[in-house]
């Protein structure tokens, strides 16, 4: 691959890095911070579910975001990337809690003003409403998961070694089940903008064909991968220690609906099926995880009628609404200077 097809894609590795960094915590961060699960372990299995994830499922997703704004110069794509990555860094640092979803489509969105080309409002809303279905679809799993794991516990009283046991083992398996949700769900944040510029050819690799999108979402899934050995230690024992009370059961509940509501939005086999049983189809778009996992949370302390510390909540939810405005705004004004003052094809 040429060098500058590499240096275009610098933006979209950093982003992907950021999300390894960061949303690995919320597969594993209990598990790891409540020393369930060893952090080497947990890297180990959420690279390698990442990076199937991303190759096997992660095209769903991304159609949506083409769907939205079609970035055809490698320029742009950088510039929307890059806009979306800063945008989290600095919310970030801002102590915001912030979704790369939220920042690439409004980056995308501030593509589309600055091209000119019109923003779909249909496709619009369909992301719109998968943001707010997100955490409420989380609750609803998560409270369903968690009474149906406590009358099990009822039924077969298991010993305390044996709980632990089943605990551990089940945090791994949600732990690696959430990995590939993730990368199926949230590489066309990583990736998805630049599947329609980056001159890339198909591939054979052991007579199995590999497109220009597949190679793009493994190469993204490989830079979060990165983000995870290298920076999500920290992030994971934080989220461990710092969550309201859980139990490792809980923790595995809060996992397990976060992992499922993720696979709902990514998985193109379930979409499908609904349509083939006359059901509407699944909205197949690029949420949250942090959202799935704060929806969860909050569904099991409605459950067991826990304190919500609603300012922290109400904190949230503002860098929910500012992140993609921001996000555009930043994408406008660095599309103005990579066009003008570095001369680069961005429309």
């Amino acid at each position: 691959m040429d060098i500058a097809i590499w240096i275009f894609l610098s933006s979209g590795l950093f982003l992907g890095w950021s999300l390894g960094a960061n949303d690995a915590a919320n597969v594993f961060g209990t598990a790891v911070g409540t020393r369930m699960v060893k952090f080497s372990t947990a890297a180990l299995i959420c690279s390698v579910m990442v990076i199937l994830g991303a190759v096997i499922s992660g095209a769903g997703a991304s159609h949506t975001l083409g769907a939205l704004g079609k970035v055809s110069a490698l320029g742009g794509a950088f510039t929307v990337a890059l806009s979306a990555a800063t945008t989290v860094y600095f919310m970030t640092k801002s102590g915001l809690p912030v979704s790369t979803g939220q920042a690439i489509v409004g980056a995308i969105i501030g593509w589309n003003l600055f091209s000119g080309m019109a923003t779909d409002p249909k496709v619009l809303s369909k992301i719109l409403s998968t943001w707010i279905m997100c955490p409420i679809l989380a609750a609803f799993t998560a409270v369903l998961l968690y009474k149906l794991v406590a009358a099990s516990i009822n039924w077969f009283r298991p010993g305390l070694f044996q709980l632990d046991k089943w605990t551990r083992i089940g945090l791994i398996i949600a732990g690696a089940f959430g990995s590939y949700s993730l990368g199926a769900n949230n590489i066309a944040n990583v990736m998805g903008v630049f599947v329609l510029s980056a001159p890339i050819d198909s591939a054979i690799w052991m007579g199995i064909e590999f497109s220009p999108a597949m190679q793009l979402f493994f190469i993204g899934s490989v830079a979060i991968s990165i983000g995870v050995f290298t920076y999500s230690k920290k992030v994971m024992l934080t989220v461990g220690d710092n969550l309201i009370p859980m139990t490792p059961i809980t923790a595995w509940v809060v996992v397990m609906a976060h992992s499922i509501v993720l696979f709902i939005f990514s998985s193109q086999s379930l979409s499908n099926s609904f349509v083939e049983l006359g059901l509407p189809a699944i909205p197949l778009v690029p949420v949250s995880s942090s959202q799935a996992v704060i929806g969860a949370v909050i569904g099991i302390a409605l459950l067991k009628r826990l304190p919500i510390r609603w300012a922290v909540l109400s904190q949230i939810l503002m860098g929910w609404v500012i992140t993609p405005i921001i996000s555009a705004l930043a994408c406008f004004i660095g599309l103005f200077i990579v066009q003008n003052l570095f001369n680069q094809v961005v429309v």
